[in-house]
């Protein structure tokens, strides 16, 4: 029996990364691997914050090739989909999860995790999870940065327009022109600011105003613009450094400008995977969790990436990075990372080449939940 139908549940939560992670799924799945999909979702009137297309006061739409339904009573009434992912431990309705055990053929029930570079990641990814009363099992899958992980969402033919992007010098032209009112030349660096609340900004915004290059950066709506425009109502002269704050951006909009930026300042899970695939220096606030439980994930992943980079770019990268996620000075920290930038994106293609040789997530996760129908647990 083919596969052919998938049901993803997601939560939005304040952050905007798991309707995020959610969306880019749900089109490649259906886009790339003609699965029918529906993609339920409890708050709709955010998710249309990423994607204008969507109406929030419809129960049932169709946007980008996918089935998108409200997350209200109606998903205990479903039909069960061949695969069900629910994501970052979300919890599929009740009533949802028992029709699925009344299914001859049970459903490949996926857990999708949240991203990590640690190491107990690899023993951890595909572990099943046996349901306590029913005759089901979910396993747990977890993107990653190895090839024994499930790999990282990458939509390649989104890829494939952003790539001709940056290879076009008249393109990024007309998109400088449109966001900032002039086509920016090579010696400008251009940098988009996309972080949670940060005491550090004050600092890096000095170091950017009275520092050798000139500086042009973007700043999405998001829980750092406030504060970069109170560091602006108090500079009357920013000297190298000029602002540009804009709306909030939908999804594919946001991707152009990170493809269209020299340095990508981001945070938590999709624009940190995102800035990654288009081969570009970034600088990664991660999601701050209680007891310091996100500090073993920076230090893991910071391991991982610097491990192949000059022992001088390594240390500029990691003590820029440990600043700025602790609030602290990063003027004092910004020159050594500005002279590495050209190592940094040599280095940054290098990486995304590897990420490609491991496999992209939508791919690993199809062939996994096939070979689970086709031989499915005794």
């Amino acid at each position: 029996m083919p596969v052919t139908r998938c049901d993803i549940f997601c939560k939005v939560i304040d952050n905007y990364g798991d309707i995020g992670v959610c969306w880019r799924l749900a089109r490649q799945l259906a886009g790339e691997h003609d699965l029918a999909v529906r993609l339920w979702v409890d708050d709709l009137a955010s998710f249309r914050r990423l994607a204008p297309g969507i109406d929030p006061v419809l129960a049932e739409q169709r946007l980008g090739g996918v089935v998108i339904r409200r997350w209200d009573g109606s998903a205990a009434l479903a039909q069960p989909a061949d695969i069900v992912i629910e994501a970052f431990a979300c919890d599929p309705p009740e009533a949802y999860v028992a029709a699925m055990a009344a299914q001859p053929r049970k459903p490949a029930w996926i857990n999708l995790e949240y991203l990590s570079a640690e190491d107990w990641v690899e023993g951890s990814h595909a572990l099943p999870s046996p349901h306590p009363r029913l005759p089901l099992t979910k396993y747990f899958f977890f993107p990653g940065f190895t090839r024994r992980t499930g790999g990282l969402l990458c939509e390649a033919a989104s890829l494939a327009d952003l790539q001709a992007f940056q290879a076009d010098k008249s393109a990024q032209s007309a998109f400088w022109q449109r966001v900032a009112g002039e086509a920016h030349p090579e010696r400008v660096l251009k940098v988009s600011l996309f972080a949670y609340e940060n005491a550090a900004v004050g600092s890096l915004l000095d170091a950017w105003a009275r520092g050798p290059q000139a500086v042009v950066c973007v700043v999405p709506e998001g829980r750092i613009l406030p504060q970069v425009q109170a560091w602006q109502s108090t500079h009357a002269d920013s000297g190298q450094l000029r602002l540009i704050p804009l709306p909030f951006l939908a999804q594919a909009d946001y991707d152009t400008l990170l493809a269209a930026c020299d340095l990508n300042f981001v945070r938590g899970e999709d624009s940190f995977v995102r800035t990654q695939w288009l081969a570009r220096p970034f600088v990664w606030h991660i999601y701050p969790q209680a007891d310091d439980a996100h500090r073993p994930k920076l230090a893991a992943f910071l391991r991982r990436y610097t491990a192949s980079l000059s022992p001088t770019a390594a240390e500029a990268l990691a003590n820029f990075w440990q600043a700025w996620e602790d609030g602290e000075n990063t003027a004092a920290h910004w020159p050594a990372l500005h002279v590495a930038l050209p190592e940094l994106t040599r280095h940054a293609a290098a990486w995304a080449q590897i990420l490609v040789e491991n496999g992209d997530l939508a791919s690993k996760l199809l062939i996994f939940c096939k070979d689970l129908l086709e031989c499915p647990a005794s």
